[in-house]
């Protein structure tokens, strides 16, 4: 079987095969190589490896066989020429921020994008000299007027966490590239099952594995996906020097995710467009976050950008904090965590945890008020989530 031969395949026969490279033992599911370092046949093959002469495994910080492997799966299924994994999904926004931007560089971003990547920007990039605008995602007039002759990237999370806003992929990669800028796009929420940036005009795609691409809360890592040059040469060098390494075990795990993305995908959209609609119709909610119901203000961006709507939900209920934490404790089925994308349905409150660390004004502007919910729909009977949260409501 050759590597090549994703490109010819469908989406789910990617999912399945793409990558694998069997040994002399002849297993049918992707090994797990658990060493540290690897040996070589002699002293010149070494500095051969070592020099970039001769391709081949050196050190599981950055050549691993079960890490090629979910690397060059991801990378597939989302059209991209490489892809490098990481830790955490946060160290795949620093490793392609680190390798893409310098000192004295400026960025735009999303006011929208999850509350620790506003931190990581703000509090930590700012110290090495790369300053950090926020606008408003959805209205490309605000970032066209952000960027500035030293603006190198904008960076931003579509569908966002939590209010569920989209960015129009294409028209920003209009702008970014009219002004020599690269466009970053996180693509957590939806997963290429769903949406592909770089189809758009996106040149990276960043992923947390450790959400849907696990899809059971089991492990944390990260990916950048984007070209050979820039994600393949520059983010791979950051990866090797600075070790922010996914371990083997973790991109097994991943790898076995990758199986069942585009079935679990399509299973919390679902649930998740049900839910949704009948949360809309209930007493104490002042407003429903779903981009696949029709009062969605970028409905028809959605359908036009992404193949189904995902399965996170926020709403707003009338009684602030009070009436969130009430509903919250009530509930039996879904579990208290600020994770999502996990076959077991999870619910938190935005504004004390994953949003906790911003100040009231940056809270504000990001819309994330003290009677948001966010739920992230899994993969029960979608008729017990709706008693749970009947239940919780009353």
């Amino acid at each position: 079987m050759s590597l090549d031969d994703h490109e010819q395949w469908r989406f789910d026969t990617r999912a399945v095969r793409s990558g694998q490279t069997h040994t002399n033992e002849g297993e049918q599911s992707e090994p797990i190589f658990p060493t540290s370092s690897f040996v070589f046949a002699s002293a010149a093959e070494a500095a051969a490896r070592f020099s970039g002469e001769s391709p081949g495994n050196i050190y599981s910080r950055f050549t691993n066989p079960t890490v090629r492997m979910f690397e060059q799966r991801l990378a597939a299924l989302e059209d991209g020429e490489a892809c490098v994994a990481t830790a955490s999904g946060m160290s795949a926004i620093l490793a392609a921020c680190m390798a893409l931007l310098k000192a004295g560089d400026h960025m735009v971003a999303s006011r929208s994008i999850f509350g620790t990547s506003v931190v990581l920007l703000k509090n930590y990039l700012g110290r090495f000299g790369v300053d950090t605008s926020f606008v408003p995602l959805a209205d490309p007039k605000e970032w066209e007027r952000a960027i500035r002759r030293n603006t190198r990237m904008l960076f931003l999370e579509t569908p966002s966490n939590p209010l569920l806003e989209l960015a129009d992929i294409s028209e920003l990669s209009r702008i970014a590239h009219s002004h020599g800028c690269l466009l970053v796009v996180d693509n957590c929420l939806c997963t290429p099952a769903l949406q592909q940036p770089l189809r758009f005009g996106a040149d990276v795609v960043v992923h947390s594995a450790t959400k849907y691409i696990d899809g059971q809360g089991r492990c944390l890592g990260g990916a950048v996906v984007g070209d050979r040059d820039r994600v393949g040469k520059e983010v791979f060098g950051f990866i090797r020097t600075a070790g922010p390494s996914m371990s083997p075990f973790n991109a097994w795990v991943f790898l076995k995710g990758l199986e069942t993305l585009s079935l679990r995908m399509k299973a919390h959209s679902a649930s998740a467009a049900i839910l949704a609609q009948w949360l809309s119709q209930q007493p104490g909610i002042a407003r429903v976050y779903y981009p696949g119901l029709a009062s969605h203000p970028q409905h028809d961006l959605a359908v036009r950008q992404q193949s189904d709507f995902g399965g996170l939900i926020s709403f707003e209920l009338e009684g602030g904090k009070e009436a969130a934490w009430n509903l919250i404790d009530s509930l039996r089925v879904f579990s208290i965590t600020a994770n999502l994308g996990d076959a077991k349905s999870t619910i938190t409150h935005p504004a004390t945890t994953t949003h906790g660390r911003l100040t009231p004004e940056e809270r504000a502007q990001s819309g994330v008020s003290d009677g948001l919910v966010r739920i992230s729909v899994g993969l029960e009977d979608v008729e017990d989530l709706r008693q749970d949260l009947e239940n919780g409501i009353r």
